[in-house]
Formats: structure tokens, C-alpha cells, sequence
């Protein structure tokens, strides 16, 4: 990380150190600040649209009966436990399979130990922390969890890729 910084800087002064002696002109914009933000919209509505079609061939293929939430994200109760509803606030472990969209297991309880988080405090991505406020202990559910409420433009840097929507099935095993 230091390396890259360093050299972040030494091309940002050998850019600067370049420029001296020439006359500063004034440049004006080709594109408005109006026509790039409409831009972005439209290409951020464009990348919505095609994962949210993604998202209900998806379900659609599995023949799920999913309750879509009004943020995107989805849960299908499999089996239902018992207790009250997750709250925040409340101490969670859960057992999991993360899929990728196409169905190759990206994490695992299995293999990468349960999940133990406080619902509500950011510890998880924003879309299974929404998803649990809607299940109990002993619940067994699937969750799709759109790419804007999971790991966003970067991915985890390790095996979720930039832009993935992701597919978990999750057991609440303890509720504290």
C-alpha cells in the first residue's frame, strides 16, 4: 500500500513539475454538469434494471415464492422456527451458503465458520442485516441480496466480484 501511495505521488509531481512554464488556459467543459449527471442516471438505471432482471429469472428458474422487500432484497422462509422477530440490536449466529448469481458457492459456514453479529450495527452487509429483521430463531430462509445492498462497485476484494448479486441460504441457529 505504501509503494502505491509513493508512486501515486511521484506521478502527481513529476505532472505538476511538467506543467510549469505553460500558460494556464482556461478549458470549458464539452459535456454540462446537468447532461453528466443525467448521464450517470440513465446508466445507473440501465445496470438496475438488467440485475433486477437477472435477480427474477433467477427466482423464476429455482421456483421461488420470494417476498421482495421495497429496497430490492428478497427472503423466502424455507422453515420456519420459532421465537419473536430479530430485532436490532440483538446478538445473531447463523449458519450459511453464499452463492453467486449463476450457483457456484462463493463462502460457506461449512468452510469459513458461522456468522455472529448485532443486527443493526453494520457488521454484515446491509442486505442480510435487513434480511434477519424479518426472520426467528430456527428459521431457514433464502435471501437475494442485490448488488447495491451487498458489496457495491468493489466486491469483498476476495472472491465476490464488483457488482454481484448475491444468494444465501441462512439458518438463524441463536438469538441473544
Amino acid at each position: 500500500m505504501k509503494k502505491v501511495l509513493v508512486i501515486v505521488f511521484s506521478a502527481l509531481l513529476i505532472a505538476l513539475s511538467s506543467c510549469r512554464g505553460r500558460p494556464q488556459t482556461a478549458v470549458e467543459p464539452t459535456v454540462s454538469d446537468a447532461q453528466l449527471k443525467e448521464s450517470l442516471e440513465r446508466a445507473n438505471r440501465y445496470l438496475a434494471n438488467d440485475e433486477e432482471e437477472d435477480i427474477e429469472n433467477y427466482v423464476r428458474r429455482h421456483q421461488w415464492d420470494m417476498v421482495a422487500t421495497g429496497t430490492g432484497m428478497r427472503y423466502q422462509i424455507v422453515k420456519a422456527g420459532d421465537g419473536s422477530l430479530i430485532q436490532p440490536g440483538q446478538r445473531v449466529t447463523m449458519e450459511y451458503m453464499l452463492y453467486d448469481i449463476v450457483g457456484d458457492v462463493v463462502y460457506s459456514s461449512d468452510t469459513d465458520g458461522v456468522i455472529r453479529f448485532v443486527v443493526g450495527q453494520g457488521d454484515v452487509v446491509a442486505g442480510v442485516d435487513e434480511a434477519v429483521r424479518h426472520l426467528h430463531r430456527g428459521d431457514v430462509a433464502h435471501v437475494i441480496v442485490p448488488s447495491h445492498l451487498g458489496y457495491g462497485l468493489l466486491g469483498d476484494q476476495k472472491s465476490v466480484p464488483s457488482k454481484a448479486t448475491l444468494i444465501y441460504t441462512l439458518k438463524i441457529t441463536e438469538v441473544q
